[in-house]
């Protein structure tokens, strides 16, 4: 029976509650899987079949440690997925860029090197128009560090600039009215198929969808038009990754994405009956 390891964090040694269901989904198609701490000095990574990363929620706290884990496990032959060279590229919101430039529809996006200063950053938002802007860390998760900034700075605003520049170069795009109003959607796609979608609200007073900052998460129905626009975007990858989330927002007749989420996402599998069973069996081929 192949083995499997579904790499973790500290503060989840046991997975993320999502997640949980997918080693006796994986028990059911003969692939033996367990929990390990990606930076655990003890795990045996070469006794594994494979890598499957999941609830890797620390990850850009700590990128070139990251990173060399990677290099690591690659090295002793041992399969990752997503594959090292696709998370690589997707850990830099850099790709966002990339993707623009391949005729994904984006929301706006400009990457600022951490030595830019707060009237640096006002601005390059105010030579666009951009009147309330986002700033993120261009390597970041779960809304670490992600602040919604008004303009003309404030005090307050260039003391927040200056301490998201300390953690590296910075990405800036203008606010986006319809993620506190609407929400942000979320299309999970496993194999390369699109399996289901969720709405992500933020709680009132915040802009941020994510559970860690009171968000709130739901099963909803996705337009085919919006699949077929997120579809397109995974199109522009150089293989259907194992696991993709595509989240955005809608726009007109626009689909724009906004995160292209391939790491470590959580996959919401408890919202959509099977999905459980869908994803083993593609761990399962890819093993085979």
């Amino acid at each position: 029976m192949p083995r499997v390891a579904l790499a973790t964090y500290e503060r989840a040694p046991a997975l993320a509650p999502d997640d949980r269901p997918l080693i006796p989904a994986l028990a059911a198609h003969s692939v033996a899987a367990a929990p390990v701490v990606w930076n655990d000095p003890g795990a045996r990574w070469g006794e594994f079949d494979g890598v499957i990363i999941r609830s890797c929620w620390d990850y850009h706290l700590r990128p070139a440690h990251f990173r060399e884990w990677l290099g690591m496990v690659a090295a002793l032959g041992v399969p990752v997925w997503n594959p090292v060279p696709l998370i690589g590229w997707n850990a830099d919101k850099r790709y966002l860029l990339d993707l623009a430039a391949r005729g994904v529809p984006t929301l706006p996006t400009c990457v600022a090197p951490r030595d830019s200063g707060a009237d640096a950053i006002e601005s390059l938002a105010a030579a666009r128009g951009w009147q309330q802007i986002v700033v993120k860390p261009a390597v970041s998760a779960s809304g670490y560090e992600t602040h919604a900034l008004g303009l003309p700075f404030d005090d307050s605003a260039q003391r927040i600039v200056r301490g998201v520049a300390q953690l590296g170069d910075m990405l800036v795009q203008p606010f986006a009215p319809e993620v506190p109003r609407d929400g942000e959607l979320s299309l999970v796609f496993l194999d390369g198929t699109f399996s289901h979608g969720a709405r992500k609200r933020a709680r009132a007073g915040e802009f941020r969808v994510q559970v860690e900052h009171g968000g709130s998460i739901d099963a909803t129905q996705i337009d085919p038009r919006v699949v077929q626009q997120a579809v397109r975007a995974l199109a522009m990858l150089p293989s259907a990754p194992l696991y993709a989330r595509v989240d955005g927002i809608v726009r007109g007749d626009a689909f724009l994405l906004m995160e292209l989420e391939l790491i470590e996402p959580n996959l919401f599998l408890g919202l959509q009956p099977g999905a459980y069973d869908v994803l083993a069996c593609a761990i399962a081929s890819r093993l085979a």
